[in-house]
C-alpha cells in the first residue's frame, strides 16, 4: 500500500538531516495519513486521506 492520500496524492519527499557538524544524512518526510470512513459518490468508503484534506474539509466523513 503506497503512502499516498487518495484525494490531494500528497507522497513522501526526501530531504536532508544536517547536524551540528555539518553530517549529512537523508530521510524522508512522510504524510501524515489517517484510514477515514469518507462518502464518497453516496456510498461510504475507506479511504487513506492526509491531515490536511480532513482539515480544509476535502473529505466529507461519514457519521
Amino acid at each position: 500500500m503506497a503512502k499516498q492520500c487518495e484525494v490531494c496524492g500528497k507522497t513522501p519527499v526526501v530531504g536532508r538531516v544536517v547536524s551540528h557538524a555539518h553530517n549529512v544524512t537523508a530521510r524522508r518526510f512522510e504524510p501524515n495519513l489517517q484510514r477515514v470512513r469518507a462518502v464518497v459518490n453516496g456510498g461510504i468508503r475507506r479511504l487513506r486521506v492526509c491531515t490536511r484534506c480532513i482539515r480544509s474539509n476535502k473529505v466529507v466523513k461519514a457519521a
